[in-house]
């Protein structure tokens, strides 16, 4: 078990990725936090991970709000010690033209996919250069590499995820810490059936399908690999990496 007994931290783990990376990292050993604003759904994560012999905790947490991320760190580290690996997973996306989107959609968007990890890696960065050790884990997309129709500002976020993490591996290096990031492309999920809903959305994911080489939607499955390549030693020599995960999709050097 390459990560065993290290503390993570899993934002938006309540289902989809979220939920497989903490399947996945417990399954390697790991000592699983799930800061989730779906504290119902989260907690049947944490009872699979349990049922299993390892270890888990739940804290409900809007990472859009810096004041409850500081309060979600401070229980983890009071509870199991400082966090070893954090992996930046929650997201929200709602498919939709651009001039037909509205303030309010890109506020929630934003808040999500770009501030709430920038509070996440100000928060648990500082104790990992204390001890000159960690791991940061960032889940972008593939439209953050090439854009996606009907994702304008989604993929501005992920973009942006990518740029942060880049800048953030050249800071944290010299005090050991890795930081990289994983690109999914279309991947089944319920917040991808929520956002496609209808026969429009059925429409949209048939193009998705078409789009990819292996003609199949990513499962979360595989993308919590990924993962948990970035998070073991496996991964100590790497950092300032983007890995897609999206059956040939894109091909980007």
């Amino acid at each position: 078990m390459r990560v065993k007994d290290k503390v993570v931290l899993v934002t938006g783990g309540s289902r989809g990725i979220g939920r497989a990376i903490c399947l996945r990292l417990a399954d390697e050993g790991a000592k699983i936090a799930i800061a989730d604003i779906l504290e119902e759904e989260a907690q049947k994560t944490a009872a699979h991970i349990t049922d299993t012999g390892e270890q888990a905790l739940v804290i409900k947490t809007d990472i859009t709000q810096l004041d409850q991320v500081q309060a979600c760190v401070k229980q983890i580290t009071c509870t199991w010690g400082p966090i070893d690996v954090l992996v930046n997973n929650a997201g929200w996306d709602k498919i939709e033209p651009f001039l037909q989107s509205q303030p309010e959609t890109w506020d929630k968007v934003i808040g999500i996919n770009l501030r709430g990890p920038i509070n996440l890696c100000h928060t648990v960065a500082a104790q990992m250069v204390k001890r000159e050790q960690g791991k940061i884990i960032s889940i972008s997309s593939d439209a953050g590499r090439v854009g996606s129709t009907g994702e304008a500002v989604y993929s501005a976020c992920k973009a942006g995820i990518i740029g942060f993490s880049k800048t953030l591996a050249r800071e944290l290096a010299r005090s050991k810490i890795t930081v990289n990031v994983v690109c999914p492309g279309p991947t089944d999920t319920a917040l991808l059936q929520q956002v496609t809903s209808g026969e429009k959305g059925a429409r949209i994911i048939e193009a998705m399908t078409r789009a990819v080489p292996f003609r199949r939607l990513g499962q979360p499955g595989e993308i919590a690999n990924a993962v948990a390549f970035f998070a073991s030693p496996d991964a100590d020599f790497v950092t300032g990496q983007v890995l897609s995960v999206s059956g040939g999709l894109t091909m980007v050097g």
